[in-house]
């Protein structure tokens, strides 16, 4: 019923607003990427209507009037520069002005073979590279405007069958793999009640109305961008605007927020995001028994010092409340609340970037620090007495990193090089109740500061036709952790790729890499009870990949490809503890890492990988995508194989949006993944009441690791939108429904005590039953945005 009105509502509104003012102006400014001066006689097209356009004046401005509103890419084009495409902008009253970058041709007035193309990729990684602009960002149906589950459409990228968790899992690996970069600065985490020593949590700290696009690596990784083993997130934020002041208020699923954009003087642009959620509403109204609450913020403040200078200043920060709705009655309640803690976390970034552009030769010295304060505490029962006390944790990682990069335009050659040196500092207070042959009482206290150092360098070679590219990198990683992080010379990262173009349809890359990440800090910083360093013989871990594949590609606007991908994984951290490798944890909130490792455990994940994408501008967007992998790991060199966490064997998504006549718009996912792997609980273990005193929840039977799989599951999501344009302002509405099929998601039954002791048991056993663990439902959600 609620559903139906809501539709109703939806229809009524289409029904009965009048659009006005139907036609905007674009305004814009093309200028020389490398002199910074504008480009006169350029020609600006919108990309699928080359009827419309104009061409620069003197100093590089254009005008194009009449232009209907929607989500458009410009053109351009220029006697002696490169065809270049524009990321995605949307046309409306708050429309921004457009600054476009174009490079001088090499071979200048030469006939160029390849067409450019929408599709972008680069020399540097010509094959795993996905660009996500501003359609599927906001119109992504099922995902609710969060970049984390926007790459879910894409190759390679697993999710949590009806989860509310954004844990990134690409190419059968972890959640601690990933890295995420935001116009030059890296951001340890983008999720709210982050994990600590992995990357996921339930929902994006990032705000997508000001992300400009995304490029989303899933190997042949760029060799600025250290540490990441399985992907990589680079976030291009907007600019804000020079010549007006806009906002825009946005409801979504799971917050309100306000963003705006505009300038302080000539030189100056800002740009500025405030949310505050309301994720506690939702999640009492799903009967769940914790209540998330955050507010986050950004702010992007960028000023050009003189025609060759400009100086990016960039925040971010969240602060995160979980509490537990104990009044939630009801088995899952009862075990959820058996042992998630009380969560409070707050975390920002803030960096500066500047840069120096020297006619061919580029300079960049960037500047951040990041900060992570993470508490949680849990009772037993949760009666918060003293001698009920299951933990109590406070960790807090800070890092503050200097880098400085060179890039030189050399013709048909680029050539780049950089340093890096980062101060990181760690401190963790932990009191944990632990059960071996008895409950005790961990304690411990770290003050850990580590010295990090980086050196890069890389080149890029395109023929003169363009269907040759060529690149090769050298990096080089180390910190003063121990003896063997300081030996940077053995953490030595290789890398090159290349690409040819067949024809005019056809092409063929690859690439190879080795790649290496640090182990988290909770694991460096981890100390037993007398405060010796436990994990002093932890290594870098390293993962050795290559990719190799083919695309075609229909008059740019059609590209499938096909591409194969093999990691070697080494240096794992192994849980003493579990006897499983690291990698294998993360994807449940609190943190991981904290406990006795040896740097042992290999892997490898291997697969295939086909991707199809149609455009047709301003009607279709439609994203399909197939992969079977496997993933293994092994606690040493003469341990066999095992099947890894992330082993889900096939994920298939088909994800589309298609524009309606009077500005509607529809949209559709298909997710279907294959089940996961499983360990069966230890009953014997578990019922202990020591056992489950000390953490309140079933041990694992790590005797049969991942002997169990789930069931395969497939979901579909649909997704609705209205736009109506004023003279002076949008307004958006948008009906997203997840899970329409209401598909049911069967796990293994929980293990739960009853409290109830065993009469005479000895040792002491509590009577243990079984929950049904079977969800799914239909969720929908209402949003609207204002702009204006």
């Amino acid at each position: 019923m609620k559903l139906r009105k809501i539709i109703l509502l939806l229809l009524l509104v289409g029904a009965v607003c009048r659009v006005e003012g139907a036609d905007y102006t674009l305004r814009g400014r093309v200028i020389d990427r490398l002199t910074r001066r504008g480009v006169e006689y350029a020609a600006v097209v919108l990309d699928g209507q080359e009827q419309r356009g104009d061409a620069t004046d003197s100093v590089g401005r254009f005008t194009i009037r009449g232009v209907e509103p929607g989500i458009y890419r410009l053109r351009v084009s220029c006697v002696g520069y490169r065809t270049a495409y524009t990321p995605e902008y949307m046309v409306s009253a708050a429309t921004p002005f457009i600054e476009i970058e174009i490079e001088e041709e090499a071979a200048r007035l030469e006939a160029v073979t390849v067409t450019p193309t929408p599709f972008r990729r680069t020399v540097e990684s010509p094959v795993s590279m996905r660009v996500i602009g501003v359609r599927e960002i906001e119109k992504s149906p099922g995902a609710n405007r969060d970049v984390s589950r926007i790459v879910r459409s894409y190759p390679g990228v697993a999710f949590s069958p009806v989860g509310y968790r954004n844990d990134l899992l690409v190419r059968g690996g972890g959640p601690s793999e990933n890295r995420f970069w935001m116009d030059g600065i890296e951001i340890p985490n983008i999720n709210h009640f982050a994990t600590q020593g992995a990357t996921g949590g339930p929902v994006s700290i990032v705000n997508a109305d000001l992300v400009r696009e995304i490029s989303f690596y899933t190997g042949a990784f760029p060799a600025d961008r250290a540490g990441a083993m399985s992907s990589v997130l680079d976030f291009r934020l907007r600019d804000g605007d020079p010549e007006r002041q806009t906002f825009k208020a946005t409801l979504g699923a799971s917050e309100v927020s306000l963003s705006g954009s505009g300038h302080f003087s000539e030189r100056t642009t800002y740009l500025f995001s405030i949310r505050q959620s309301y994720l506690q509403l939702l999640f009492k109204m799903l009967g769940l028994p914790f209540l998330p609450n955050y507010i986050d913020g950004q702010l992007k403040i960028k000023t050009r010092l003189t025609a060759h200078d400009e100086l990016t200043f960039l925040g971010l920060f969240g602060v995160d409340r979980m509490k537990l709705n104990t009044d939630e009655e009801g088995e899952d309640a009862e075990y959820l609340l058996s042992y998630l803690p009380r969560i409070r976390q707050e975390t920002f970034t803030v960096g500066a970037v500047y840069r120096h552009y020297a006619g061919r030769h580029v300079q960049t010295v960037a500047l951040s620090h990041n900060y992570l304060n993470n508490r949680e505490e849990k009772y037993r029962d949760n009666d918060p007495r003293d001698e009920n006390l299951i933990l109590r944790l406070r960790g807090v990682e800070q890092k503050t990193t200097l880098r400085g990069e060179n890039r030189s335009y050399l013709g048909r050659w680029t050539v780049r090089g950089g340093v890096e040196v980062s101060y990181s500092a760690y401190t963790n207070r932990t009191l944990r109740a632990l059960y071996t042959t008895d409950a005790v009482m961990q304690r411990y206290a770290t003050d850990l500061g580590i010295v990090g150092w980086g050196l890069f360098a890389a080149g890029e070679y395109a023929s003169a036709d363009k269907r040759l590219t060529l690149s090769a990198g050298l990096r080089a990683d180390g910190c003063d952790y121990s003896s063997l992080t300081e030996r940077f010379w053995r953490q030595l990262s290789p890398r090159a790729s290349v690409s040819y173009a067949l024809t005019q349809a056809w092409s063929v890359s690859a690439s190879a890499g080795l790649y290496y990440q640090l182990p988290p800090f909770t694991a460096l910083g981890f100390r037993d009870n007398a405060g010796a360093l436990v994990n002093r013989g932890l290594d870098y871990q390293r993962v050795a990949s290559l990719s190799a594949g083919v695309d075609w590609r229909l008059r740019d606007r059609l590209v499938v490809s096909l591409e194969g991908f093999y990691k070697a994984y080494g240096h794992i951290p192994l849980s003493l503890t579990d006897d499983i490798p690291l990698a294998c944890k993360g994807t449940d909130y609190g943190s991981v890492g904290d406990e006795a490792l040896v740097s042992t455990a290999t892997g490898r994940a291997y697969g295939i990988e086909a991707m199809a994408r149609w455009q047709i501008p301003g009607r279709l967007n439609l994203v399909g995508s197939a992969t079977y992998y496997r993933s293994r790991y092994r606690n040493d060199e003469h341990a066999p194989l095992v099947v890894a966490a992330w082993d889900n064997r096939f994920i298939v998504n088909v994800s589309g949006t298609f524009d309606l006549p009077r500005r509607w718009s529809i949209g559709a996912r298909l997710s279907c993944i294959g089940g996961a792997p499983y360990t069966p609980y230890d009953v014997e273990r578990s019922s202990l009441v020591a056992a489950w005193n000390a953490q309140g929840r079933p041990y694992y039977d790590y005797s049969q690791y991942n002997a169990g799989r789930l069931d395969a599951f497939a979901q579909l999501d649909l997704r609705v939108d209205k736009t109506f344009f004023f003279r002076r302002c949008m307004l958006g509405i948008y009906l997203d429904l997840q899970n329409v099929t209401v598909s049911k998601l069967r796990q293994p039954d929980v293990l739960l005590s009853t409290g109830e002791v065993i009469a005479g048991s000895d040792p002491a056993r509590y009577k243990m039953k079984y929950i049904d663990q079977t969800s799914g439902t239909l969720l929908p959600t209402l949003g609207l945005t204002v702009e204006f």
